[in-house]
C-alpha cells in the first residue's frame, strides 16, 4: 500500500487554491487595500489556520514544516494574504491556545480556527522594537486583575482584529523578567486602534497603533505564568523566523517564474531576451538563491518538528531568504525593464512587498551580530 505524503498533499492543495483563487484576484486585492475578508474566510474553511494545533483541540494536527509550506505557497500568490494567514496560525493564537481558559477557547480560539474571528499580536512600541527590555506598556496588578496603560505600534490586523495578544511590563524594575503576555477582546473599554497606516507594500495588511487607557482586565487574561513572557516568546521565535523565511521563498518563486516567462516573451534585436547572458545570469542567481533558501528554511522546520534547538539555523534561514527575496524583487523589475515600473505588472508588487520581510522576527541588524556570535565571534 502506498502512503500519501502529507507535505506533498498540503502543497498541492494550497498551490491549487493559489493558482485558481488567489493569483487571479491578487492585483485587485492589492489595489483595493482593504482587509481581504472573503479570502480570509475561504482559507479558514480549508482548515489552514489550525495547521499547527492538535486535532483534539480544534486544529488540523500538522507541524511547522506544513505550516511553512502553506505560508510559502500563499506568498507566491500574494504576500499580504500570506502574512495575515501566518499571523492567524502562529503569533495571534499561540498563547491563547496554550494559556487561555476554556471559555476563551470556545469564544475566541475555535472561531479563529474557522476564520470567524481575526487574531492579533502586539510587541512593538514607539520606543521599543528590537529592545524588548524597553517595553513600557504597563499592566499594574490590582485585587481584581490588571489596569493597563500604554501604546503599541506596527500592529498587524490592529484595526480589524477581534482579539489581541499583547506584551506588557508588570514590573519595570525587573525589565525582561517583568514581561508578560495578556489577552484583550477588541471591545474592552479603554482599548482603541488607530486607522490603518498607508503602506508601501502588503497593501491589504491592516497595520495600526493600539492605545491602552486605563484598561481593566481580569487576572485570568494573563497568558502564562507571571514573569515568563520572554521565555514564552522565545519558545516560538524559531518558528516566527522560519515562517518569515518561508514567506520569502514564496516571493522568490513568484519573481523567478514571472522573470522566466517574460524573458521568453520579450524580444529585442531579433531574439528573446532569454538568449542574452546578462538576463541568464540574473535568472541563474535568483534560482540559486531560491534553492539555498529552501534548504536552509526546511532544515530549520524539521529541527523544530524534531524538538531540536535551532534558533541559529532559523535566524540564518530568515536572514538569507529575506535578503534573497529583496534581490529577486529588484532583479525582476530590471528584467522587465520599463514594464517593471508599471502598476499593471506584478513585478512592482514583488519589489514593494519584499520590504515587509525585513522587520518581522528580528531585523537583520539584530540577526547579523547574533549569527556572528553563534559562529564564534
Amino acid at each position: 500500500m502506498i502512503r500519501s505524503n502529507p507535505e506533498e498533499l498540503i502543497r498541492k492543495s494550497i498551490a491549487k487554491f493559489v493558482d485558481n483563487e488567489l493569483i487571479p484576484s491578487a492585483q485587485e486585492i492589492d489595489e483595493k487595500g482593504e482587509f481581504p475578508m472573503e479570502m480570509f474566510q475561504k482559507i479558514g474553511k480549508m482548515g489552514v489556520f489550525g495547521i499547527r494545533y492538535p486535532k483534539n483541540k480544534g486544529g488540523a494536527g500538522g507541524n511547522t514544516t506544513l505550516y511553512c509550506i502553506i505560508c510559502e505557497e500563499l506568498a507566491r500568490g500574494l504576500m499580504s494574504v500570506a502574512a495575515i494567514t501566518a499571523m492567524q496560525c502562529l503569533m495571534g493564537t499561540n498563547f491563547l491556545f496554550h494559556f487561555g481558559t476554556k471559555e476563551m477557547h470556545e469564544k475566541y480560539f475555535l472561531p479563529a480556527m474557522r476564520g470567524e474571528k481575526i487574531s492579533c499580536f502586539c510587541l512593538t512600541e514607539p520606543e521599543a522594537g528590537s529592545d524588548l527590555g524597553n517595553v513600557s506598556t504597563l499592566a499594574k496588578k490590582t485585587d481584581k486583575g490588571f489596569v493597563v496603560n500604554g501604546m503599541k505600534t506596527w500592529v498587524t490586523n490592529g484595526p480589524v482584529a477581534d482579539f489581541y495578544t499583547v506584551l506588557c511590563q508588570t514590573d519595570p524594575a525587573k525589565k525582561l523578567r517583568g514581561l508578560n503576555f495578556f489577552f484583550f477582546p477588541k471591545d474592552t473599554p479603554g482599548l482603541s486602534a488607530s486607522k490603518a497606516f498607508d503602506l508601501l507594500g502588503t497593501r491589504t495588511t491592516q497595520i495600526s497603533e493600539l492605545a491602552f487607557n486605563e484598561v481593566h482586565i481580569p487576572h485570568e487574561y494573563m497568558l502564562g505564568q507571571e514573569g515568563q513572557g520572554l521565555n514564552n516568546l522565545l519558545s516560538i521565535l524559531s518558528e516566527i523566523r522560519t515562517m518569515t523565511a518561508a514567506l520569502a521563498i514564496g516571493l522568490q518563486r513568484a519573481a523567478l517564474d514571472d522573470s522566466i516567462r517574460y524573458a521568453h516573451e520579450r524580444a529585442q534585436f531579433g531574439r528573446t531576451i532569454s538568449k542574452y547572458q546578462l538576463i541568464q545570469a540574473k535568472i541563474a542567481n535568483m534560482a540559486v538563491n531560491l534553492e539555498a533558501s529552501k534548504l536552509l528554511t526546511y532544515k530549520a522546520t524539521r529541527m523544530i518538528d524534531n524538538k531540536e534547538e535551532c534558533l541559529k539555523e532559523a535566524s540564518i534561514a530568515k536572514y538569507f531568504a529575506t535578503e534573497s527575496a529583496c534581490k529577486a524583487g529588484d532583479e525582476v523589475t530590471r528584467i522587465f525593464g520599463a514594464y517593471g515600473y508599471s502598476m499593471e505588472y506584478s513585478a512592482q508588487r514583488y519589489y514593494r512587498d519584499n520590504r515587509f520581510l525585513l522587520y518581522g522576527g528580528g531585523t537583520h541588524e539584530i540577526l547579523q551580530p547574533n549569527i556572528a556570535r553563534w559562529v564564534g565571534l
